[in-house]
């Protein structure tokens, strides 16, 4: 083979995302076909890319879980939390359900709602080419991870608010969620004790500090959302996170129940901020029970 050829051989593949340039396919069961580093917006922004997996020889519609990363709205990618949660996003594929996972805008490139914009530009580009993926448009739901549970409880809680702000020009607002997954989002910004520190992540976020811009707070704070017509969420978050505290996904919790919105709320013990004591049996039975439920 040329030099020539075999260039365009491996300009091809990266291309079209093939597995061998996606660094967590292993993660997921054998046979698990990969649309890598679709853009869904039109544009070139690395930024703007898609990653979708398909269980082996899926036939019909499937059911699919958009997953959030995490990373303090400022670092990270779309193969994020995957890597230490290799035996859920597994089991989700070999349960029959598609899996997206979506990269965004970090706060240092833009600030907020830079990252809803994005997250719901993704998710109607999901809804509005669903056909051309074998996806279910009626049977979304959508999970995150720290910053990302932030973001997926945000596009959850404000998607049946419709506010413009959140969208970009011709965007899709007719998708609805089915359910909504959070492990240790942030809730309301301004729990945070670093509400008043300009270089804190959620600062950063919102282009000043909670504490002297508490209107900028509230719009970025899922609790400002909910209403009892948002869709079922289980909340995860681990009992000795210093990072993101417990009383984030409480507040979330209470508020639900307040609103009548049906949602659990497990508190893993001993668990840090994030990592493999999130892919337990005890936690993965769980996630997986509720996703079957609500998208099946």
């Amino acid at each position: 083979m040329h030099k020539a050829q075999l260039f365009l051989l491996l300009l091809l593949a990266t291309m079209h995302g093939f597995g061998q340039t996606n660094p967590v396919i292993d993660a997921f069961p054998k046979g698990t076909v990969l649309q890598g580093n679709i853009p869904y917006n039109n544009d070139n922004l690395p930024k703007h890319l898609l990653d979708i997996y398909f269980p082996a020889n899926a036939k019909g519609k499937l059911p699919l879980v958009i997953f959030i990363h995490g990373g303090g709205w400022l670092s990270n990618d779309k193969y994020a939390d995957i890597g230490y949660m290799k035996k859920t996003v597994a089991e989700i594929v070999s349960n029959g359900f598609a899996l997206a996972s979506i990269d965004y805008r970090f706060s240092t490139q833009a600030v907020f709602p830079a990252q809803m914009l994005d997250c719901n530009r993704a998710i109607s580009f999901l809804y509005d080419n669903a056909d051309k993926y074998g996806l279910d448009k009626n049977r979304f739901a959508v999970m995150g991870f720290s910053a990302g549970g932030h973001l997926a409880s945000m596009v959850g809680l404000s998607n049946n608010n419709s506010i413009a702000a959140f969208f970009m020009p011709g965007t899709s607002k007719s998708f609805q969620f089915k359910a909504v997954v959070d492990f240790y989002g942030p809730s309301e910004l301004l729990l945070f004790p670093g509400n008043n520190d300009e270089k804190s992540p959620e600062s950063l976020l919102i282009g000043a500090t909670p504490l002297a811009r508490p209107d900028l707070a509230k719009v970025a704070s899922p609790v400002t959302y909910v209403d009892k017509n948002d869709p079922p969420f289980l909340i995860i978050h681990g009992e000795k996170d210093d990072l993101v505290s417990p009383k984030q996904s409480q507040l979330l919790s209470a508020w639900l129940n307040v609103a009548g919105v049906q949602n659990e709320l497990i508190i893993v013990k001993d668990a840090p901020h994030f990592g493999v004591m999130f892919d337990t049996d005890e936690v993965r039975n769980k996630v997986i029970d509720f996703l079957k439920k609500k998208l099946n």
